[in-house]
């Protein structure tokens, strides 16, 4: 939002200085961009007067012009302008001045033999103007010695007015208006709003255009007002309104268009002018348009419509793309002397909707999204038609309203108690009620509980919260106390919870397995979720950002793979990706889970370094679920592994889960190759899956794991090798081992299984290491032959194991 300094005090009386202005907008939110002042660069600059001019010697176009600049002495100043005559009251530069329009310093030299003191200088030179045909002719009256920067204020020069230009928040759209900057400062105490005439204009005529709003429009169409105009002229707009124009960027076409570009900026109110002898019958039509109507814009682009979006139009169709850009067809021109002009009210979704479908951006637009003044299509018609009639002359009609023209304003009942209570601002309630008065708000306060009514252009406000907001950002943020916060413990509490500890964990503890972590969105194409038993279109979203990404996945696999399959595309030969986040089963309020899950593919790197390459399989992601639930605490030694319940996209005979009891604990195992398939992987792809949240926190008070004890005797390492029935799970062999073996057991695990010659049909053999370590003295072989006869017997029972000969 740009605007002039002598703009804003149009409406707002004040003595504040340019920097008081900019130093107090962005405490009152609005934040200052830039602030272009050509007066800045003019400080050396004096006005000046040439006593005398007289032909230079030796060159026929210049003058050897004789300088008062109110000091004593003169100075004499080479000059070769054709306008320099004695008299003449024009910019003097001093010798060290940087002239901004050529980007010189000015040095004194000799030309032409004869000393030059100086430069006498031209409006573009000073970037005042573009006149480069001479040097500045000032008014004669101006006083030799004063600054070119206060002579230019005070004489009022157009292209010397600092131009500000501020961010506008998107619920700030009543300061899209210059007088909606003004009323801020009023409210802060930085001058007084002047008034502005909005009283009612009655009209000498019958309009002989009226509105047609169909119904399927009239939800969108608040309130909308129209005024024809006869007899106008259609020239160029007066010189002080172009100049602020051109000032704020906009680029001076017509008197008619131009006061609609001046209004929009002056009152933040958009407006749409017509020639009433190019409209197609005696009514204006609002309606939602149909699938491939098109429009032909003033930006001379025909826009393809699409059903639902709001138009203007007549009975040759729509022409107006409603609070977005007029129509050619019906535009202004500076032939028209009917004009008929639109103020309105729309919807702001609408209209955000319309242009962004067509990706047509343009002033308007961006007022009317934000949501304009609900009562100003009545309300300012009288101003703006005597504003059109004083510059354009002719006359106007009685004002066509179509909607409500009283519409209903906001009303919310506030206690002044509770700006103290949500700020710890003690304000007084006579400030708070002259604050919100000064912002425009009507304040009844009658009763204990004040009943406020919201101003039309205040459609941001919604509840008390608001209006507190609104005291404290006039009355000063400033004065916001700064309070720490309270103490209770003189040890700092940690600042992670222990939920949030585990996260962090197994983030720490799967990248030191070597895994990389990817974060992927919690959304995913809808073909891919169904193949994870998700997909239900409960768990659709209504607005996707793309359409591959539609629905809440139910599992962080698919987006894992998707991140594989893109890197093995690109020529990877291996990858480990974990990520933990967000999964979603269902819509109840339980559906939401934490998952942390991982895939590997390819060849691991192998300890040794003259060993060979061995590819990643089911165990080693198996290992990584076991660290991942030993790191949060889970005792894994009383885990189960089973293949029961295996799901679709795992491989059947090549998969597991894990269980402490009846819970599930996570799943491990080799993704389906008909999973690969679809994500354009080859068959070996391995993973791992569980849900933090469903695995409680340990009981326990401390680490998660006791302290090492580490004892000085050697431990004793022992090999069995056992013949079970082909069914018999390992796990079960090593479960039997840890019963017979608990006390001094330190480790156990299966380096061999073996089916082929010399074991029957049906059975395999299973070899295992035992790692027994003694407590207070070193095994005897006594007790070591025991503990053995131990492993064996209780194997036999709970396995049917035979130790093989």
């Amino acid at each position: 939002m740009k605007f002039t300094f002598s703009w804003l005090k149009d409406h707002l009386d004040t003595e504040k200085t340019l920097s008081e202005i900019c130093n107090i907008l962005p405490m009152l939110g609005l934040e200052v961009e830039s602030l272009d002042d050509p007066l800045g660069a003019l400080g050396p600059f004096l006005v000046a007067r040439i006593t005398d001019a007289q032909p230079h010697p030796d060159a026929d176009r210049l003058r050897i012009c004789t300088v008062d600049y109110g000091e004593k002495e003169t100075v004499q100043i080479v000059c070769g302008a054709p306008n320099a005559r004695a008299g003449l009251v024009t910019v003097l530069a001093p010798v060290g001045t940087w002239i901004p329009g050529s980007d010189i310093t000015i040095k004194q030299g000799n030309i032409r033999g004869q000393a030059s003191q100086g430069m006498l200088c031209s409006l573009a030179e000073l970037g005042l103007g573009a006149d480069h045909d001479g040097i500045a002719e000032l008014d004669a009256g101006a006083e030799p010695g004063q600054g070119l920067a206060d002579y230019a204020r005070t004489a009022g020069l157009a292209q010397a007015d600092p131009v500000i230009e501020i961010a506008i928040t998107p619920n700030r759209g009543d300061c899209l208006g210059v007088r909606g900057i003004a009323r801020d400062l009023a409210a802060a105490g930085f001058g007084q709003l002047k008034p502005i005439d909005f009283s009612p204009a009655d009209g000498s005529f019958d309009s002989t255009i009226s509105w047609q709003v169909d119904d399927s429009a009239a939800p969108l169409v608040p309130l909308v007002s129209g005024r024809e105009f006869t007899g106008l002229t259609n020239g160029a707009a007066p010189q002080w309104m172009a100049d602020r124009l051109t000032a704020v960027g906009q680029r001076p076409i017509s008197a008619l268009v131009d006061i609609t570009n001046y209004i929009m900026i002056d009152l933040g109110r958009p407006l749409h002018a017509y020639d009433a002898d190019k409209i197609d019958g005696d009514r204006l039509i609002i309606r939602t348009a149909a699938d491939g109507e098109t429009v032909l814009a003033l930006n001379e682009k025909s826009y393809s419509l699409s059903a639902g979006m709001l138009v203007i139009g007549d009975r040759s169709g729509p022409d107006d793309l409603a609070g977005i850009m007029g129509g050619e067809r019906t535009g202004v021109s500076e032939t028209t002397t009917r004009m008929f002009l639109e103020i309105a009210v729309f919807d702001p979704i609408s209209v955000a909707a319309t242009g962004r479908r067509l990706n047509l951006h343009s002033d308007a637009r961006f007022r009317f999204e934000r949501g304009l003044d609900c009562t100003s299509p009545v309300e300012m018609a009288g101003y703006i038609a005597r504003l059109v009639t004083e510059i354009c002359g002719g006359s106007f009609s009685h004002l066509v309203v179509a909607g409500t023209p009283n519409p209903q304003l906001q009303t919310v009942m506030f206690d002044p108690a509770r700006t103290k209570s949500l700020t710890g601002v003690d304000c007084p309630p006579a400030a708070q009620k002259q604050i919100l008065g000064a912002l425009g708000f009507a304040v009844d306060d009658s009763q204990p509980q004040w009943c406020v009514t919201v101003p039309g252009w205040r459609n941001d406000i919604d509840g008390p919260a608001d209006l507190v907001e609104e005291i404290i950002r006039i009355h000063g943020f400033d004065k916001l106390v700064m309070t720490s916060l309270p103490r209770t413990d003189v040890v700092a509490r940690p600042a992670f919870s222990p939920a949030q500890k585990r996260t962090l964990l197994l983030r720490r503890l799967l990248a030191g397995r070597g895994m990389t972590e990817a974060v992927t969105f919690s959304f995913m194409k809808q073909d891919d979720a169904v193949l994870f038993g998700g997909g239900a279109s409960a768990l659709g979203l209504a607005n996707p950002i793309s359409s591959d990404l539609n629905v809440m996945r139910p599992s962080v696999l698919p987006n894992l793979l998707l991140a594989l399959s893109r890197n093995v595309n690109r020529g990877t030969a291996a990858a480990s990706l974990f990520e933990i986040g967000p999964v979603f089963c269902d819509q109840a309020e339980g559906g939401q889970h934490m998952a942390v899950g991982g895939i590997r593919f390819g060849a691991r790197r192998p300890a040794d370094w003259q060993a060979a390459e061995e590819l990643y399989d089911l165990f080693d992601v198996k290992a990584d679920l076991l660290a991942a639930l030993a790191g949060i605490g889970v005792r894994t030694d009383n885990l189960v592994s089973s293949q029961a319940d295996s799901p679709e996209w795992m491989h059947p005979g090549r998969t597991g889960r894990l269980r402490l009891g009846k819970a599930d604990m996570g799943m491990f195992g080799e993704i389906h190759p008909r999973i690969c398939r679809h994500f354009d992987l080859p068959a070996g792809v391995v993973g791992f899956e569980f849900w933090l949240d469903a695995i409680a926190q340990p009981r326990r008070k401390g680490p998660a794991k006791a302290a090492v004890d580490l004892s000085a005797l050697q431990p004793v390492s022992r090999d069995f090798a056992f013949v079970v029935a082909q069914n018999v799970e390992a796990q079960t062999l090593i479960d039997a081992v840890r019963r017979a073996t608990r006390d001094v057991l330190a480790d156990v695990h299966i380096f061999d299984v073996y089916q082929g010659k010399g074991i029957e049909d049906g059975f395999k053999s299973v070899a295992l290491n035992v790692v027994l370590q003694p407590k207070g003295a070193s095994f005897s072989e006594k007790e070591l032959n025991t503990i053995a006869e131990q492993i064996t017997q209780t194997a036999a029972k709970n396995c049917g194991a035979v130790l093989r000969g």
